[in-house]
């Protein structure tokens, strides 16, 4: 099937630094990828700005009109230890929520039934009251919310990437129409996301040791997947982390994962979406940040999107 795909060359204006793990090259490498896959039927399609209106059904006003006003006209400003703005950034953290917030406009409209919003910066890790880990905005919860309001009454969120989706989780807990699984590397940076963490309902969390094989993560994963099937989404979205591969320098390789891997997770999620959600998927980038292995394992994911 079509694959609507969703980006805008505003977030290769993003610039944290010369040195800074979530590089602009990120973004060419996924995009390069998909681009000579011959096989796939991909729609391209331009990220718009989200609007300020949309920020706010997840991020406190106050903390979107900080950014806004923070936002530099020259040189580079640290919001916190990892996150960082230059020039550019504004934009590129607006197209990148705008990306995910349109994707699932459209498939709310009947437009599409898949997509994948291939965007920097990532978005899990923002909480509702400040920026973390790269992130600035929730891209993943501010969409979940703007889906509901166009009557995807119950969306579900699936985050594989090797660390805790710490803003999703506190965007959604305690929502009932929300539902948030998530499987991870414990222990990990930011610390949130074991099992034994006390959290409301709606969240399901799964950890993998440093250095488990394969099939390990698998089966971690998997255990995730009848919770989603009982919540019954009417949308899934995806927070696709790619830093799970073995040669992710960010993971370290404290996972074995491989391009395969996440083909096979997303197939999984294909198959609780087609029974409860129309088939309906929207994927969006978080991490991965060594570039070969992101661009497979992206195009991994893509196409298992378009043929499950």
């Amino acid at each position: 099937m079509t694959v609507a795909l969703y980006t805008h060359a505003d977030m290769l204006d993003h610039r944290p630094g010369a040195n800074h793990t979530e590089r602009p090259e990120r973004l060419t490498a996924v995009i390069d990828a998909l681009s000579d896959a011959s096989d796939l039927d991909l729609e391209p399609r331009d990220a718009p700005l989200v609007d300020p209106s949309d920020l706010a059904r997840v991020h406190m006003p106050m903390y979107v009109q900080a950014i806004f006003d923070a936002a530099p006209r020259q040189g580079m400003l640290m919001l916190d230890e990892d996150t960082y703005m230059s020039p550019g950034s504004l934009n590129a953290a607006r197209r990148a929520a705008g990306s995910v917030v349109q994707a699932v406009r459209d498939v709310a409209a009947g437009q599409q039934q898949r997509a994948f919003c291939a965007v920097r910066p990532p978005g899990h890790h923002a909480e509702p009251h400040r920026p973390m880990g790269f992130c600035i905005f929730s891209n993943i919860a501010v969409a979940a919310r703007v889906a509901q309001s166009c009557g995807l009454k119950r969306v579900a969120v699936v985050d594989f990437d090797v660390h805790h989706g710490n803003g999703t989780q506190a965007a959604f807990a305690g929502h009932e129409d929300l539902f948030f699984a998530s499987v991870q590397q414990w222990p990990m940076w930011p610390g949130t996301g074991h099992p034994d963490e006390a959290v409301p309902a709606n969240i399901r969390n799964a950890v993998v040791p440093p250095g488990a094989p394969a099939e390990e993560w698998r089966k971690a994963f998997e255990s995730l997947m009848p919770h989603v099937d009982a919540f019954a989404p009417d949308l899934i979205l995806i927070s696709a982390g790619f830093d799970a591969h073995a040669y992710d320098p960010v993971g370290d390789a404290f996972q074995n994962l491989e391009a395969p891997d996440f083909d096979w997770a997303t197939r999984a999620i294909a198959s609780v979406a087609r029974k409860h959600s129309q088939g309906r998927i929207v994927s969006s980038l978080e991490g991965g940040y060594g570039l070969e292995a992101l661009g497979r394992s992206a195009l991994a994911h893509v196409r298992a999107l378009s043929d499950a």
